[in-house]
């Protein structure tokens, strides 16, 4: 029996939180299971897409791709989530299961142990895996383009893996192969197929404590804090209502904030923007005992991660975004591509007493210009940097809306 949960990924203005809570009784993943090199390289190197600070790789699927799945520590088995890819693939020995979490009447999915997944030379066979029957997170409008799935521990724990954001490239090496280490040395614990660090942070009231979270490449925002001392994390002093995303049974509420002071190994941040979920809701269904939060990408970015997790450690090596301050939001809307249409760039949540609330805007409405240039000149990452980027700076966005078009000027406001 294998329980998964995550935060993973921030929405468009305050990086998608997807939360994963799925129940896949009938998966397991053994140590004998990996890839292995399909000729005598010892070592290999692949270019990555950098979406809202998440991986996104090339991988073959039963010979057929490629298909873009999200690199993430944050999950054990293989997940494929776009059901397309069902009516594609000549799958055999699937099984179907209910997939339940955080209260969602149960949904179909299947799981294989015979399927086979390559990246780039690289490739396993029997790969543990859960294919969705619907698209419950719809990653692919959220990123902006086709998402077909999941992976992680398989990949991470057959390789010493190397990610360079700045360069946006992985180097992925044999267990056996001589590596050369750059930077800071920290241990990693591995626990139920997921990466745990050891990290202090500044609670409020409470002073530095120890905190230990799981080291998610694929939640993109910086910390997500859940539980302190069996309790919710304490709230900062300034702090917004927000909601941190969408689980399997919809909205994710809780607040954002700033922590005052985050350090692991030998590097300490100052007020790391944080989300805290009612802890009242997800602890009745998941199990908080074993850490206090989770450590994302937009904090994991700033290094050059040399993972291993067969010996349980990993190298940081400051990049260029390490001095990148640490920004939310802007403007307090959720903006999304349709999935059917995926040039339609549609408002989904939006904040209360937000600048997007205070200046009548409403969730359906289409975007069809930002500051009088088509949507075409933009991605949904672009979007992203332009709603943080400054107090006081205004867009304007022109809105469709029952077959009206009409223009609203938006100032953007540090909210935390």
């Amino acid at each position: 029996m294998l329980t998964k949960y995550k935060l993973a990924m921030r929405s468009l203005f305050r990086k998608l939180i997807v939360c994963l809570c799925i129940f896949l009784p009938f998966i397991t993943i053994t140590q004998a299971q990996d890839f292995q090199f399909l000729d005598n390289q010892k070592r290999q190197s692949l270019s990555f897409k950098l979406i809202k600070n998440l991986i996104i790789i090339p991988i073959y699927v039963n010979g057929k791709g490629p298909y873009d799945f999200v690199l993430d520590t944050g999950v054990g088995p293989m997940i494929i989530t776009e059901p397309s890819i069902i009516d594609s693939l000549n799958f055999t020995n699937m099984r179907k299961i209910k997939v339940s979490g955080l209260g969602l009447e149960p949904v179909e999915a299947f799981v294989s142990q015979n399927i086979t997944a390559k990246i780039n030379r690289a490739e396993m066979k029997h790969i543990p895996t859960a294919i969705l029957k619907e698209d419950l997170f719809n990653l692919s409008g959220h990123l902006g383009t086709k998402i077909y799935g999941i992976i992680g521990y398989s990949f991470f724990s057959s390789f010493i893996v190397d990610i360079r954001y700045v360069e946006k490239r992985l180097i992925f090496s044999k267990l056996n192969q001589k590596v050369k280490y750059k930077g800071t040395k920290i241990p990693i614990v591995i626990e139920n197929l997921k990466p745990y660090i050891y990290a202090e942070i500044e609670v409020p009231d409470s002073g530095k404590t120890k905190a230990k979270l799981l080291m998610d490449t694929g939640a993109s925002h910086a910390l997500s804090m859940e539980m302190f001392n069996g309790a919710m994390f304490p709230l900062p002093y300034s702090k917004i209502k927000a909601s941190l995303g969408m689980s399997l049974s919809g909205q994710i509420k809780g607040y954002l904030g700033r922590i005052k002071s985050f350090s692991f190994g030998d590097f300490e941040f100052d007020d790391v923007i944080s989300g805290f979920p009612d802890y009242n809701v997800i602890s009745q269904k998941i199990d908080l005992k074993s850490r206090n939060g989770n450590l994302g990408a937009d904090l994991l970015k700033k290094f050059n991660l040399q993972i291993n997790y067969h010996e349980g450690f990993m190298y940081l090596k400051p990049n260029s975004f390490f001095k990148t301050p640490f920004e939310h939001d802007m403007i307090g809307m959720v903006i999304y591509l349709d999935q059917k249409e995926y040039k339609r760039y549609l408002i989904g949540e939006i904040d209360e007493n937000s600048p997007a609330d205070k200046s009548g805007l409403c969730p359906d409405d289409e975007i069809i210009g930002v500051n009088f240039r088509s949507m075409d000149a933009y991605t949904l990452s672009d979007l992203t940097e332009l709603f943080k980027s400054g107090a006081n700076k205004s867009v304007i966005l022109e809105i469709y809306r029952e077959k009206k078009t009409f223009f609203k000027v938006i100032h953007l406001e540090r909210r935390i």
